[in-house]
């Protein structure tokens, strides 16, 4: 249901695209016409991970959705249904992604929902159904979009749309494309930067649809063929349990807090901090990895990804 309009759900109707799209990558990398890696067990964990975000999205979309049905009617405006509107129903809705994935990379309690998505370190489309179990951080900056008087119903709709984009570009299959393409559009290189732990590429692309955002607020990194993505989280789990997968930040940044002597703020601290803060200073952290980089390599400082790292003081 979707209150007053209802909309086809894009991203149902895309499932066998995403099957067909991985079994033909998958038949591209194992006979060596694609680069690209598989490995079984990783892939499984993908597709339950994949499954496990359907079955949540059930309960937690639809609360979500009802919780913005219910501020629609507080709406200061409402804009009603015309190509425009949903022209830029898409476009604020890729930037309010653009700001949510920013801060999942930022703010620890978020990163607990997302770091699932980045917890393999193979980058095939399998990949891009590694989805989280326990989204709720989306509603937040949602609202907005509802009270300036998008319908929720265009909002999924069109955020429909920014899934399936993402889909595709989570693949090695692809190099880079066309410069006026890379220039304004979300792509496979730039995406792989994104899942990247190389120092320089921690913390940027973090586009949906648009590498515009990026580019606009600084956060934009060019993929390097002499600094080729390494995939995975900077502190790898080791384990292909889907369980563990989904929930092992939530455990972990749970048990910190509770650890002894610490004051109030600190353990505060540990829910709102980067990943990797530590009270003691004893964890990296993005720019902590990034100045360490720095310093073993000076003539590095002030490229891409590595700008702010140069002014870093020495541990």
């Amino acid at each position: 249901m979707m209150g007053e309009y209802s909309f086809p759900q894009v991203t149902q109707l895309a499932i066998p695209f995403f099957v067909t799209a991985i079994l033909i990558e998958l038949w591209l990398v194992r006979t060596g016409r694609a680069k690209g890696s598989f490995e079984t067990r990783d892939t499984l964990t993908s597709l339950m991970l994949g499954t496990g975000n359907v079955v949540a999205g059930l309960l937690l979309g639809l609360v979500s959705y009802w919780a913005l049905l219910w501020l629609w009617q507080f709406r200061f405006f409402n804009l009603g249904l015309s190509i425009l509107v949903f022209v830029a129903a898409f476009l604020l809705d890729d930037l309010r992604y653009y700001v949510y994935h920013r801060i999942a990379h930022r703010v620890r309690w978020v990163w607990a929902e997302h770091v699932n998505h980045h917890s393999s370190q193979h980058y095939n489309l399998s990949t891009a159904l590694r989805q989280s179990w326990t989204g709720l951080f989306t509603f937040i900056l949602q609202a907005p979009l509802v009270l300036l008087g998008f319908h929720p119903a265009v909002i999924a709709f069109v955020f429909g749309f920014n899934l399936i984009w993402q889909f595709w570009i989570h693949t090695e299959a692809i190099g880079k494309m066309w410069g006026w393409f890379e220039f304004v559009f979300n792509t496979p290189s730039h995406h792989r930067v994104h899942h990247a732990t190389n120092p320089r590429y921690l913390d940027a692309n973090f586009a949906g649809t648009l590498i515009i955002w990026d580019r606009m607020f600084g956060t934009f990194v060019e993929e390097l063929e002499e600094d080729r993505p390494r995939y995975g989280i900077v502190k790898n789990i080791g384990t292909f349990n889907p369980l563990k997968v989904a929930f092992h930040e939530w455990i972990g940044m749970f048990k910190d807090p509770a650890m002894p002597g610490l004051t109030l703020r600190e353990r505060l601290n540990y829910l709102i901090q980067p990943p990797g803060w530590s009270h003691d200073g004893s964890r990296d952290t993005s720019e902590t990895l990034k100045a360490a980089y720095v310093r073993r390599n000076p003539s590095e400082a002030g490229k891409p990804g590595l700008a702010t790292a140069a002014s870093e003081p020495a541990e």
